[in-house]
């Protein structure tokens, strides 16, 4: 072990539980025990309270584990991040207008209190996949994958970097010119070809909507400047791969798991005979689609984050350094 490891591991058993992680605990134990008491307000809510819970304890986690956290230390990020997790999902339910894969079941009848639980309970999907991916990262990191300098985080891709330090260069090999162009075009055909079938045949194909907004966006984000899985990939690094996949299948189970027992939820219709048996609500080849839709979460923030840099100042002075803020973009090579 290192100099830097056992500093590191010095100032993780100094530090203290922060305060609105053990809330977080207690609004997902106090929802699931009010949900068995049949509460009706809690039944209906249940997946925004719990999920609300899950953020505020995860943050909680990578404060008092790495350091750092996406509420605390780079709550600008945080804060646009919620409606934007509002409008991305609302893109993928206007794909389910016409595929109805799935369909939501004991909302209110009042417009005005079911909109209130649509709107908290997208916010909440954005931050939930992420703030988990980053607590995964840095022991994959440990585990010698390698990939992210030890100051990045993995939603922005952004070294912080505090006064007095000189930013590490990162040495990355940009994605051949050719390879954008594909998967531009392969994302955009995943994404127009479902509309264009039949209601029934498109019912079959919104796993093409799951990796579309990947493949269109990844590259897009490169050669724009922004971190890219692709880009790493292509540079060997594994942890933000890896992180996002082991995060989606995490929140999806999860997901699954809180829906199933709440009185306001939502129910799957796929029709693929080689699904299999249903796990909760979920058909089990169903959970293999959490995977790329952690990549279009992340995908898509980076995508936000091109138009936002600002939104991840520091209060205390530290700056999250993106693209245009000190590191040279990525360019694609022909």
């Amino acid at each position: 072990m290192d100099a830097r490891s056992t500093a590191s591991g010095r100032q993780h058993l100094n530090r203290k539980f922060p305060l609105y992680g053990l809330a977080g605990f207690v609004i997902i134990v106090s929802a699931e025990l009010l949900l068995l008491l049949h509460i009706g307000i809690i039944g209906t809510y249940f997946t925004p309270l719990v999920w609300t819970g899950y953020i505020l304890l995860a943050d909680a986690l990578n404060l008092y584990s790495h350091g750092r956290s996406l509420i605390i230390s780079r709550r600008g990020e945080f804060l646009v991040m919620l409606p934007w997790s509002i409008v991305c999902w609302c893109v993928f339910e206007a794909y389910n207008l016409y595929l109805r894969n799935w369909t939501y079941i004991g909302l209110p009848d009042d417009p005005l209190l079911r909109y209130l639980g649509y709107g908290w309970s997208f916010a909440t999907i954005f931050p939930a996949v992420l703030e988990t991916a980053e607590f995964i990262q840095p022991f994959l990191r440990s585990a010698h994958f390698g990939g992210l300098s030890r100051q990045e985080n993995i939603i922005g891709g952004r070294p912080l970097i505090r006064e007095g330090q000189n930013q590490p260069p990162r040495l990355t090999v940009p994605l051949a010119r050719s390879f954008v162009v594909v998967s531009i075009a392969a994302g955009l055909v995943c994404l127009v070809v479902p509309l264009l079938l039949d209601r029934a045949d498109a019912a079959r194909a919104f796993a093409l909507v799951w990796v579309g907004f990947f493949l269109l966006l990844d590259p897009v984000n490169h050669s724009f400047g922004g971190r890219s899985i692709l880009a790493d990939l292509g540079n060997k690094n594994y942890e933000l791969i890896v992180s996002l996949t082991a995060a989606g299948l995490l929140c999806g189970i999860l997901w699954e798991f809180w829906n199933y027992w709440a009185v306001g939820k939502w129910v799957y219709s796929i029709p693929i005979p080689i699904a299999g048996p249903k796990l909760f609500e979920m058909p089990l080849l169903g959970y293999l689609g959490f995977i790329p839709f952690a990549y279009e979460c992340w995908a898509m923030q980076q995508s936000l984050l091109l138009f936002f840099p600002a939104g991840s100042r520091k209060r205390d002075g530290d700056m999250l350094r993106g693209p245009g803020e000190g590191c040279q973009a990525f360019r694609s090579t022909g």
